[in-house]
């Protein structure tokens, strides 16, 4: 079978302009900017050295990747040499029963980055539980929304630097357990970015909900649905676009935030790691810190793409162009 050649030469142009657009144009993006970065570092001097450039950065990174797989290893070792010591004990007294210890090494940079992501998704996550249900009532109902709306203007602008000593506080008095499942940094880290997260997302929710076309809603009252029924089959797929792009702004709002938290409280997570090693002051710090800023900085991207492509999936639209 022949393909026509004016198929063959618009999948070309097509293919082409996706080179471009798709891998071109962004490689050349990257390539100035590390450029632009190299020059500008070599110009700028600080008490604790020349400002890192993109090679004493990559050096950092395969510094800490190093230092990352020597720990695992002494990990290893330390669980290897803790049954060889049980099983040697067990030998001469059968009656001995083995204390398992967990290791309490450092963490690596890789174990923060860990940290982090668990955090800002537990956080996250219940934000998201918290904002949509409610952000679905707000818009359904005008009263709901009159009564609430001053709450969510009043609370919205606060910063997590204000929210978190009263999360300390409160977590340290309420969360009093001998053998607790959460530790009270995470559950203060967790906290802080629930409520500084949830915004977006209760807003755009709410906002989303109350423009449901008529046609939509009139279709409703003919059908008869239920408000259950209303809600999941009317509400929800028109919303979603909308109800998106508030889970985007609270979740690059949430890792921002955690970061912040981190750095204030020293709680584990990446935020530790940049305030640790600017507290070092070492030859090292300042490349440590750079990578620890292009990390932060790409987790925050790759969580956005993937809510992007949760969107995709979601949105009935399958037209709809997202960015």
């Amino acid at each position: 079978m022949m393909i026509p050649s004016v198929t063959l030469a618009a999948l070309k142009d097509k293919i082409s302009a996706f080179s471009v657009k798709g891998i071109l144009l962004p490689v050349f993006g990257i390539l100035v900017f590390i450029l632009l970065w190299q020059v500008g570092a070599s110009r700028v001097h600080t008490s604790l050295g020349e400002f890192p450039g993109p090679v004493v950065v990559y050096e950092q990174w395969n510094s800490l990747v190093a230092e990352h797989q020597r720990e695992r290893v002494k990990e290893e070792n330390f669980y290897v040499r803790q049954e060889e010591r049980n099983a040697e004990r067990q030998a001469k007294d059968p009656s001995y029963v083995a204390t398992l210890r967990d290791y309490t090494g450092k963490p690596t940079f890789f174990d923060q980055i860990f940290t982090s992501l668990y955090t800002v998704l537990a956080g996250f996550g219940l934000a998201s539980l918290i904002a949509i249900p409610l952000g679905i009532l707000i818009g359904l109902n005008r009263s709901v929304y009159s009564a609430l709306n001053p709450v969510i203007q009043v609370f919205k602008p606060v910063s997590p630097l204000a929210w978190l000593p009263l999360v300390t506080m409160v977590v340290s008095a309420s969360y009093v357990s001998d053998d607790p499942m959460f530790s009270k940094s995470f559950l203060t880290s967790m906290f802080t970015v629930t409520l500084c997260c949830m915004w977006p997302t209760l807003i755009n929710t709410a906002v989303g909900v109350a423009a449901v076309e008529k046609d939509l809603l009139n279709v409703s009252k003919v059908l008869r649905l239920g408000w259950m029924t209303h809600v999941m089959k009317i509400v929800i797929p028109s919303a979603i676009p909308l109800m998106f792009t508030g889970l985007r702004l609270s979740l690059g709002i949430a890792w921002m935030v955690l970061i912040a938290a981190e750095m204030l409280a020293q709680n584990p997570g990446l935020g530790k790691f940049v305030w640790d090693e600017f507290q070092n002051g070492s030859s090292n710090s300042l490349g440590r810190i750079m990578v620890a800023v292009l990390m932060i900085g790409f987790i925050g991207y790759l969580l956005d793409r993937v809510m992007l492509t949760i969107q995709r999936f979601a949105s009935w639209d399958k037209t709809q162009v997202l960015r």
